[in-house]
């Protein structure tokens, strides 16, 4: 009879739980002069689903001061929004208008 071998107990291991945030960016609409309040109001609800008051804020603070953060979030989801502000295309009402308004991504402070 063979007696049984006996291996040592494996080293305890201790794991540290490291939570990660992902980087968050602005997407920032910039001021053209060619585009009316209702068309960045409207452009606000469709692409985002901000309501009016808050798409009227949105545009007002763009034309004062030429620019206005309308979104931080993860950088796809930020690229998605910009592309979809590039591609809303030329405001009706506007006669200077030639296209849809612009936009950036910029990192967001941590």
């Amino acid at each position: 009879m063979t007696t049984p071998l006996t291996l040592p107990a494996p080293p305890e291991i201790e794991y540290e739980e490291v939570t990660r945030r992902m980087p968050m960016y602005h997407v920032i609409l910039l001021d053209d002069d060619a585009h009316t309040y209702e068309y960045v109001i409207v452009m606000l609800l469709q692409i985002f689903g901000y309501p009016p008051e808050k798409g009227y804020a949105m545009a007002k603070e763009v034309d004062k001061t030429g620019r206005c953060i309308v979104l931080t979030a993860p950088l796809e989801r930020a690229e998605f929004k910009r592309d979809q502000i590039h591609a809303f295309g030329a405001d009706p009402l506007s006669a200077k208008s030639a296209g849809s308004m612009s936009a950036v991504i910029e990192p967001a402070p941590s």
